[in-house]
């Protein structure tokens, strides 16, 4: 493989390396590869790589990986940003079910170029309440905490630090910084493992958050609004005793750009 067609997409921020892998010739145990693709200055630059391959029981598979060439578990906007690319393809009209590493996701394309995605159930017993954060598991792991003005705050240094605890050995944690704008409205910032950076937007993040506000009561709604750095995503749910469920995040996702890098394998 010299040449290698790939395509970009983003998620407000959020920016993946795209790659039709139907015909399975990507090589996907290469971590080397990968993390050069995703390398900002001499590859093509993303916060991932997703590849889009051929299921037997949905319209299509994805395949998510950190932009340190590992392959990881379930990213949102990753998820809304291969919906957007599978109906680019004409593989997919308005409504679509795909695989992923958590199960079965239900997606839609709506009319004002955004993607609705259903992500996974939260049982509210798996959620852990601690005095100053709270864990939980949207289809990866996160960290969430209360701080204030969150736009000065040191994510980086702080993120990392908590992402590399002992709490959280020997996988680690994405970790959310959050600060309440109004009752349904929230302003995040997220450092991620895999990245080891703060990214623009994280989706399983901006979900995560939403449960955690509303489970601890800081907000009551079932619709919130969360303001990451690249812009906007809206989270709703439903809720019973047990758990949050038909839990969607919606949000714009598009393509950038398409191309062809030359590769060694």
């Amino acid at each position: 493989m010299e040449k290698l067609t790939f395509f970009k997409y983003q998620g407000t921020g959020n920016d993946f390396v795209m790659i039709d892998n139907r015909t399975g010739f990507f090589p996907k145990e290469n971590v080397q590869l990968i993390n050069f693709l995703c390398d900002r200055r001499f590859g093509i630059g993303g916060d991932g790589l997703i590849l889009l391959e051929n299921d037997s029981s949905a319209d299509f598979k994805m395949v998510y990986y950190n932009a340190d060439g590992n392959e990881s578990t379930m990213c949102g906007n990753g998820g809304r940003c291969i919906v957007a690319f599978a109906h680019d393809l004409g593989i997919i009209d308005k409504q679509t079910t795909f695989n992923a590493i958590d199960g079965l996701h239900n997606a839609t394309v709506n009319e004002n170029a955004t993607i609705a995605l259903q992500m996974i159930d939260v049982d509210k017993k798996s959620i852990k309440i601690n005095d100053d954060f709270t864990f939980l598991f949207t289809g990866s792991p996160h960290h969430v905490a209360v701080v204030n003005n969150v736009e000065n705050f040191d994510v980086f240094t702080h993120g990392k630090q908590i992402r590399y605890s002992d709490l959280y050995a020997p996988g680690g944690t994405n970790v959310n910084f959050v600060e309440q704008l109004n009752s349904e409205r929230f302003k995040i910032r997220t450092y991620e493992r895999g990245v080891e950076d703060e990214t623009l937007s994280c989706g399983t993040g901006a979900t995560a958050v939403a449960v955690a506000m509303n489970v601890l009561g800081i907000t009551t709604s079932n619709k919130i609004a969360v303001q990451v750095e690249g812009g906007d995503l809206q989270i709703t749910f439903d809720q019973n005793q047990e758990k949050y469920f038909n839990v969607m995040l919606n949000g714009a996702a598009k393509q950038v750009f398409k191309g062809e890098i030359s590769v060694k394998e």
